[in-house]
């Protein structure tokens, strides 16, 4: 091991009992699967900032603020060790503040998927077990979550401030 890393960010907005997912489409790490409702690569200015990443990502995906949401929160922070890289996953929670504003992305199709029909969208792994997660334990408390891929999904833990 190396010590590659990539660190990315990942933003879900929900409205309701439905989570606006994007089914990504021609991208170079995740491609033809269900991700969050926008997200991406940290820039090198972002580094220690994943909140302005995440807010970055959603004015470039979807054309929307940080005026057009509410509640936002990182919510899981995720370790996975593949191809060679430690992959380091920031989630943020939203809640989306005008359900009829017309939002799209550049990057694939927006779905809003109702929370009950979540588990059989095709994910990227550590982000299907933390959707799982969040809609089991997560969305019912405000703590802080650290997850670490394993081969049989992702060992979460509450993350304390001491």
């Amino acid at each position: 091991m190396d010590g590659k890393l990539r660190n990315m960010a990942s933003l879900y907005l929900s409205y309701g009992e439905k989570i606006l997912f994007l089914y990504r489409i021609g991208s170079r790490v995740v491609n033809n699967s269900y991700v969050g409702s926008a997200g991406g690569h940290f820039e090198q200015e972002e580094l220690n900032d994943a909140k302005s990443c995440v807010l970055r990502e959603l004015n470039e995906e979807t054309g929307l603020s940080k005026e057009d949401i509410k509640d936002l929160a990182l919510r899981y922070v995720t370790l996975r060790l593949k191809d060679n890289e430690i992959r380091q996953n920031y989630y943020f929670f939203a809640d989306l503040i005008d359900i009829d504003k017309e939002i799209s992305s550049n990057e694939g199709r927006l779905e809003w998927v109702d929370c009950k029909n979540v588990s059989s969208l095709d994910m990227p792994f550590t982000a299907k077990y933390v959707i799982e997660h969040f809609l089991k334990v997560g969305r019912n408390t405000a703590c802080l979550y650290s997850g670490i891929a394993t081969v049989d999904g992702v060992d979460f833990i509450e993350m304390k401030n001491f």
